[in-house]
């Protein structure tokens, strides 16, 4: 017989206890502790529990490695961050906010594999929603099942006899298992659901996506043994009231979780940007104070991203300081150089800077842009509009090398710039492009060229 009892885990971290508690020790949040029911049977008298079927260990010289072919998603962008495509057998989390168009893009990339045979199910609409869906869509759905169904053991019976080749399922919040005696969308059943799925689809060689809600604070809900058990972690991000949204990897065993993919909501789903560069520069910043381009770097991809500033007076005792899309504490330490070395007070000037295009930028090569465009904004003196800036800022002013920087170069000049400022210690040979390449070693000395060009 089975032997229920009751434990406590932090939805947090998946730290657990014997009893509630207010704070947790393990990682320090506060009221994240939920009752789970555990069952545990007794072990059996052959391997204490073991499971049967257990390989014996061998070594790893002796392991007869196979390459595994990727599965085209025929999504370029999608293909991106999987690394090259989806590995079969793998279990891909696909998180995000909600409204953001994670079952968008998980059904129109269904609706994109053509004769491949695929199955979509949902614990969250209908049939007939999904229908009216896959018909805004419009897209190939010859060979997509769908099903309405909350059952897991339901869901992998259908799945035994479709043998799709992509499952989908949406989401592990709204499926539960009977093996669990705790409600849907709790901790357990959420950690069960997770664990069976990733051990049917190792033994029957099935790719499975499944869709994941976040918490308050952004983070993938459930516990964090969820984001462990999977193969790959993507999350989509971006702002509903804006048309773009990134898809990004967190975590991937199968490629690098560097690169990044860019898409546009459009009326009919989701549209690729092969070329976001184009998209995300506005023409008509010529004469505008405030305003700089940056050439950034996002895993191995190079674009050019415009960054907005505006300076003026503060309306109330202490300035603010704010910033979308780039780091708020990063945006602090380049005022406080701003001020210390090159002499521009700000302390009674609220300071607002925006990454166009509602992108969120972590590449550090886009630190004199950011700096430029404040300057330009508490000038009111417009910038070059030919001219893009990269280089990352150090504490004493300096502009620090920065990677791929010939990839930088070679993108802007491909938009038509005519000249683009880089840090003075990234070697360049200078004959390979038609772009005017101006190095620079301070932030002053690129401030004097700046506001040059301007004048």
């Amino acid at each position: 017989m089975a032997k229920a009892t009751i434990q406590y885990v932090c939805s947090s971290c998946g730290a657990k206890a014997p009893q509630m508690l207010g704070r947790c020790p393990v990682c320090g949040e506060w009221g994240t502790y939920e009752e789970e029911i555990k069952t545990s049977p007794h072990p059996s008298p052959q391997g204490r529990g073991l499971r049967s079927g257990v390989t014996a260990p061998q070594k790893l010289q002796d392991v007869v490695a196979s390459e595994e072919m990727q599965i085209d998603m025929h999504n370029g962008e999608l293909n991106r961050v999987l690394g090259g495509g989806l590995v079969p057998g793998s279990l891909v989390l696909l998180g995000g906010e909600p409204g953001i168009g994670k079952s968008t893009l998980a059904l129109q990339v269904l609706m994109q594999q053509g004769e491949r045979k695929t199955f979509y199910a949902s614990g969250e609409e209908s049939v007939r929603q999904l229908k009216l869906r896959a018909e805004r869509l419009a897209g190939n759905a010859e060979n997509l099942f769908i099903s309405s169904e909350t059952s897991l053991e339901r869901i992998l019976d259908q799945v035994k006899e479709i043998e799709p080749e992509i499952v989908v399922v949406d989401s592990i919040q709204t499926i539960g298992t009977e093996a669990i005696d705790a409600s849907i969308g709790s901790l357990s059943q959420v950690r069960e659901c997770a664990a069976r799925i990733l051990e049917f689809a190792k033994t029957r060689n099935i790719p499975f996506f499944i869709i994941g809600h976040i918490n308050k604070e952004g983070s993938l809900a459930g516990p964090k043994v969820l984001e462990h058990i999977v193969d790959t972690v993507l999350q989509f991000e971006g702002d509903q009231h804006n048309m773009y949204r990134i898809l990004r990897a967190q975590k991937n065993r199968f490629g690098s979780t560097a690169e990044l993919g860019i898409y546009e909501m459009q009326q009919n789903g989701l549209r690729e940007v092969t070329n976001p560069s184009e998209l995300l520069l506005s023409t008509a910043r010529e004469g505008l104070s405030g305003i700089s381009i940056a050439a950034a770097v996002e895993g191995v991809r190079p674009f050019l991203i415009e960054v907005q500033a505006l300076v003026s007076s503060a309306a109330y005792g202490t300035p603010q300081r704010s910033s979308t899309g780039f780091d708020g504490r990063r945006l602090n330490m380049l005022l406080a150089v701003l001020e210390k070395r090159v002499g521009f007070k700000l302390l009674q000037k609220d300071v607002f800077l925006n990454i166009a295009g509602g992108l969120r930028v972590q590449d550090p090569a886009i630190d004199l842009a950011v700096l430029a465009a404040v300057l330009s904004s508490n000038m009111d003196i417009a910038l070059d509009a030919a001219t893009c800036l990269c280089g990352e800022v150090g504490l004493a002013g300096e502009i620090r090398p920065v990677n791929r920087i010939e990839q930088r170069i070679a993108e802007a000049q491909k938009l038509g710039f005519q000249r683009i400022l880089i840090p003075a210690d990234n070697k360049v040979d200078s004959k390979r492009f038609t772009i005017t390449i101006v190095p620079v070693r301070r932030v002053t000395d690129a401030f004097r060229l700046l506001i040059k060009a301007g004048n």
